[in-house]
């Protein structure tokens, strides 16, 4: 298991164990707004998905709190998620990154998806909390690039089936245990000035923003590329 502890202002941390990592992809709620992802990774070569939603099984040793994680070449970037975890009989709420190989997704999304480590916050909410006005929650990412910070996923989860329907699709009727991570899918990236959507991101920052009660989860990792050699 990969053992995880999440700070809770004004109450004791979560510590969950983790048996289970789900990537839930293709999770957008505007089927407009799917195919526009999908023929944006169709440019850097990634074929289109068998069906809409998938669920792709991964390690959970891959799960990391580190400020820093390491990765082959050049070639993989990340995205904001938002994160379910199953812990004590309750779901709660983190924001993560589905850090992928960009160059292996093109042959294997599921290949892709076991490359590299999966940054988490180390803060978390109970779902309780916010599931009622979930799609008012703000995610947004920043890629560091040119020396700066820069805008590079911004939306609200209502742009994303809802939450509890990806886990049901996912668990069905045998329904869900302690020990789950269920990533629960991303926005669209913004080009840069050379017109590059999905791009690599040596610096990325998370966050999951609650406008409501003015607070954020938040996390900020480096990638460190060790070289390809043969």
């Amino acid at each position: 298991m990969s053992s995880l502890s999440f700070d809770r202002p004004g109450s004791a941390a979560l510590a969950l164990d983790v048996n289970t990592l789900v990537i839930a992809g293709w999770t957008g709620r505007d089927a407009a707004a799917i195919e526009h992802h999908i023929e944006e990774l169709a440019r850097i070569g990634v074929p289109r998905p068998s069906a809409v939603p998938l669920y792709y099984r991964v390690s959970h040793t891959l799960l990391t709190q580190s400020a820093q994680i390491e990765v082959l070449g050049e070639d993989s970037s990340g995205e904001v998620e938002p994160v379910l975890l199953r812990a004590h009989g309750r779901w709660w709420l983190t924001v993560g990154s589905d850090h992928t190989d960009r160059k292996v997704e093109a042959y294997s999304v599921a290949v892709s998806k076991q490359m590299c480590a999966k940054p988490v916050a180390a803060q978390a909410w109970a779902w309780d909390d916010v599931a009622a006005y979930a799609d008012e929650l703000v995610l947004r990412s920043e890629v560091h690039e040119g020396g700066r910070w820069v805008a590079y996923q911004e939306g609200t989860l209502a742009s994303i089936r809802p939450l509890m329907q990806l886990v049901d699709g996912f668990a069905g009727a045998s329904g869900v245990g302690d020990g789950l991570a269920m990533f629960c899918g991303t926005l669209a990236v913004r080009p840069d000035a050379g017109a590059r959507g999905v791009r690599p991101t040596p610096r990325l920052r998370l966050a999951i923003v609650d406008p409501r009660r003015g607070r954020s989860l938040t996390h900020e990792y480096a990638v460190r590329s060790l070289p390809i050699v043969a």
